[in-house]
C-alpha cells in the first residue's frame, strides 16, 4: 500500500502531479519589461542613431565601389590592378564588384535591424481580434495608432537617419542598373539575316569537312547537316554567324509533299531548313525516315518535312524557317538567298523588318 512521507495515506481521486481544483496551471504571465539603454538614455539613444545612419552610409560607401569598379576594374578592358583579359584581371573585376554589392545589400538589412533593436519601440501588446467590422470610431481609433506608431518610431526627429536611408536607397539601385550601360548596341535587324544572306548563291557545304553538296549526294530520306561554303574561320565573328546559319537538308519524295510553296522552295524533293528550333534554340537534328519528322531533342517539338516543316507537336509555336535552293550549273547546291523568317526563337518585334530575302543592311 502506497504512502505519502508522512505515512498517511493519500487522497482518493488526486494526482499526484495535477493540482486538486482548477484542472490546470495557473498562467504566469510575461516578464516584466525592460527598458533598453536608448528607452532610458539620451547619450545611448544618440550613439544607436548615429550607428544606424553609419550603416547606411555604408551601404552607399559599397555601392560606389560596385559601380566604379564594374568601369575601371573590367575583365577585358580597363584594370588598375591586372592585365586586361587575364585570368587575374577576371579575379580581380569579380572580387571588388562582388564586395561592393554584398557591402551595399547587407548594411541596408544591418540598419533596418538595429534601428528596429535599438530604437523602435518595443512594447507588447495584445488586443483581441474581432471577426465583424470594427465601429467608426475603432476605425478611427485604429488609424490614430498606426499614425501614433510613426511619431513614437521617431522617423520626424531622427532626420539623420532617414537622410542616409534615403541615399543608400538610391545608391543601390544606380549600381544594379550600371551594367545596363555596357549591354552593347541595339542588335538593328541582324537577328533578321544570317551569314545565307551576306552573300546571295553559295553553295551548301557538309558541316563537318567543308566540301560542297552536289545535288546527285542526296539519296533519298536522307540528311545532311549543312554551312555556306564561304563560311571558315577568318570570317568576322566566326562562331556567331555559325550559329545563325546552322542548316539540315533532307530529300522526300516529291508526290508526297503537303506544301506547294515549301516544294517550290526545294529541287526534286530536295528541302533545306534551318537547324534552330524555334523554341529555345536548340538544334533540331533528329530526322525519321519513315514518318518524315524532324525531332528536337531538348523538349520534343516535332516537325513535318512534308508539309514546310510545320509543328505537329511540342512547344514550338513557328515553322522551321526554310532556306530556298537551287542547283548551279556544275550540279551543286546553292542557295540564292537567306531563309524566308528569323531563325531560332521567336522575339517580340521578329515580323517587324523587310522579308529576309532583302539584302541585309548591316553586318
Amino acid at each position: 500500500m502506497n504512502t505519502n512521507l508522512d505515512g498517511s495515506s493519500p487522497a482518493r481521486g488526486v494526482s499526484a502531479v495535477a493540482p486538486k481544483e482548477g484542472g490546470g496551471f495557473p498562467n504566469p504571465g510575461l516578464p516584466p519589461h525592460v527598458h533598453r539603454q536608448a528607452d532610458i538614455s539620451k547619450a545611448a539613444e544618440k550613439r544607436a542613431e548615429r550607428v544606424v545612419a553609419s550603416m547606411f552610409l555604408l551601404s552607399v560607401i559599397g555601392s560606389v565601389i560596385f559601380i566604379a569598379a564594374y568601369f575601371v576594374v573590367t575583365p577585358t578592358g580597363r584594370n588598375i590592378f591586372a592585365e586586361p583579359e587575364s585570368t587575374s584581371a577576371l579575379w580581380w573585376s569579380n572580387l571588388i564588384t562582388g564586395l561592393g554589392l554584398a557591402i551595399a545589400v547587407f548594411f541596408i538589412g544591418a540598419a533596418a535591424v538595429h534601428w528596429a533593436k535599438t530604437l523602435m519601440p518595443d512594447e507588447e501588446m495584445v488586443e483581441e481580434r474581432h471577426d465583424i467590422r470594427s465601429s467608426d470610431e475603432t476605425r478611427d481609433a485604429a488609424v490614430g495608432i498606426i499614425t501614433d506608431g510613426l511619431e513614437e518610431s521617431g522617423i520626424a526627429r531622427r532626420p539623420l537617419i532617414v537622410t542616409a536611408m534615403v541615399a543608400s536607397f538610391v545608391a543601390l539601385p544606380i549600381a544594379v542598373l550600371a551594367p545596363l550601360s555596357t549591354l552593347g548596341p541595339l542588335p538593328g535587324n541582324k537577328l533578321h539575316h544570317t551569314f545565307w544572306g551576306h552573300n546571295p548563291g553559295q553553295r551548301l557545304a557538309r558541316d563537318h569537312d567543308g566540301t560542297p553538296i552536289k545535288l546527285s549526294d542526296v539519296a533519298m530520306n536522307s540528311i545532311f547537316h549543312v554551312m555556306p561554303e564561304g563560311l571558315t574561320h577568318e570570317t568576322p565573328h566566326h562562331l556567331e554567324e555559325r550559329a545563325k546559319a546552322a542548316a539540315v537538308i533532307v530529300r522526300i519524295d516529291p508526290s508526297l509533299s503537303k506544301n506547294e510553296e515549301s516544294a517550290a522552295m526545294g529541287v526534286q524533293g530536295v528541302l533545306a531548313f534551318s537547324k534552330i528550333c524555334t523554341h529555345v534554340g536548340c538544334p533540331v537534328a533528329l530526322y525519321e525516315q519513315q514518318t518524315h519528322h524532324m525531332l528536337c531533342p531538348c523538349h520534343q517539338s516535332t516537325f513535318d518535312v512534308t508539309d514546310g516543316a510545320k509543328v505537329i507537336f511540342g512547344p514550338a509555336h513557328r515553322p522551321l524557317p526554310q532556306l530556298p535552293i537551287e542547283v548551279d550549273d556544275e550540279g551543286y547546291l546553292i542557295a540564292p538567298g537567306d531563309f524566308t523568317e528569323p531563325i531560332g526563337p521567336s522575339f517580340w518585334n521578329i515580323h517587324k523588318d523587310k522579308p529576309m530575302s532583302d539584302t541585309p543592311k548591316d553586318k
